[in-house]
C-alpha cells in the first residue's frame, strides 16, 4: 500500500514534469521564463531559510543566479541534448539513491542528511551510471568525444557532486531546523529541495564539458 506522502509525490510529479520538459524543450523565450520563475522561487526559499544571515544569503542568491545563468547558456549555445544529460544524470542520482537506500538501508552517511545512507550513495552512482549510458548510447551523441573513460568518468563526477548539493542544502535545513525548504511542490517540499543536486551539477558540468571537450 503506497503511503499518502508517496502518493503526493508521484502525482506532482506527473502533473510537473511534462510542464518542465515543455519549456526546456521549447527553449528561447520560454525556458528564460522558466528559469526566471525558478530563480525567484529558489532564492525565496533560500532567504526564508536564512533568515538574518545576510552574507549567507547573498552568496546564495548569487550562485543560484549563476547556475540559472549557466542552465541557460549550457541549453541555448551547448546544446539541449548536453542539458538534458546533466538532469537525468541528477535526476537518477536522487532515485538511485531512494530506492536503494529503502531496499538496502544500512549504515547512515552522515548527521547532516539522516535519511542518507551508504546503500543510497552506491545506488545513486549505478543509476546514473546505466541512465547516461543509455541515454548517450540511443541519442548517438559525442560531445564526451565517444572516449569511454571520460564518459564514465563524467557520469560519476556529476552524480558525485548532485550528491553533494544534495547534503549542502541539507546542512543548511539541519541548520535552521526546518525538514523542507517550502510546501509548494506537495510530497516534494520546496523547488530547493528537488533542485539541490542539479544547480550545483549545472555549473560543474558547464567546467567539465570546457576541460573535456
Amino acid at each position: 500500500m503506497i503511503n499518502k506522502e508517496l502518493q503526493k509525490r508521484i502525482l506532482s510529479s506527473i502533473i510537473l514534469i511534462p510542464i518542465a520538459i515543455f519549456f526546456i524543450i521549447e527553449g528561447s523565450i520560454f525556458f528564460i521564463f522558466f528559469l526566471s520563475i525558478l530563480l525567484l522561487a529558489t532564492s525565496y526559499e533560500w532567504v526564508k531559510m536564512c533568515k538574518t544571515k545576510y552574507l549567507i544569503i547573498f552568496f546564495g542568491i548569487v550562485f543560484l543566479f549563476i547556475s540559472f545563468f549557466l542552465a541557460y547558456h549550457i541549453r541555448e549555445n551547448i546544446g539541449l541534448i548536453f542539458f538534458l544529460f546533466i538532469i537525468l544524470i541528477c535526476i537518477f542520482t536522487d532515485l538511485g539513491g531512494y530506492v536503494f537506500g529503502k531496499i538496502f538501508k544500512g549504515p547512515k552517511l552522515t548527521k547532516i542528511s539522516p535519511n542518507k545512507t551508504y546503500s543510497g550513495v552506491i545506488g545513486g552512482f549505478l543509476l546514473s551510471l546505466a541512465a547516461g549510458l543509455f541515454f548517450l548510447k540511443y541519442t548517438n551523441t559525442n560531445f564526451l568525444q565517444n572516449d569511454s573513460t571520460k564518459i564514465l568518468l563524467g557520469i560519476l563526477f556529476i552524480s558525485l557532486i548532485s550528491q553533494i548539493g544534495d547534503l549542502i542544502i541539507s546542512y543548511f535545513k539541519r541548520l535552521a531546523k526546518i525538514k523542507d525548504t517550502g510546501k509548494i511542490l506537495p510530497g516534494h517540499g520546496g523547488l530547493l529541495d528537488r533542485i539541490d543536486g542539479i544547480i550545483f551539477a549545472i555549473p560543474v558540468s558547464f567546467l567539465l564539458f570546457n576541460y573535456l571537450s
